[in-house]
């Protein structure tokens, strides 16, 4: 894998980033996450295990454009 399958992209204008999953060749939008918690629902919800463990795990999360953990641009 040359990249991590799940990108919390960067932060909005309005606050919160888009998260995206790579799964059978193409992405899919899990929606926007605007806390670590919505982030891990929507892990949950893809069927990621210990969804909670792997935020910091570049192999499983990229965090494109801002910090992790950062949910606005403020």
């Amino acid at each position: 894998m040359t990249s991590a399958p799940i990108v919390v992209h960067r932060p909005s204008d309005s606050g919160g980033r888009r998260v995206t999953v790579h799964s059978r060749g193409r992405d899919e939008i899990l929606g926007t996450a605007y806390s670590d918690h919505d982030l891990v629902v929507f892990l949950e919800g893809a069927s990621v295990a210990e969804p909670d463990a792997v935020l910091d795990d570049p192999q499983w999360v990229e965090w494109r454009g801002g910090p992790a953990h950062k949910f606005s641009d403020a």
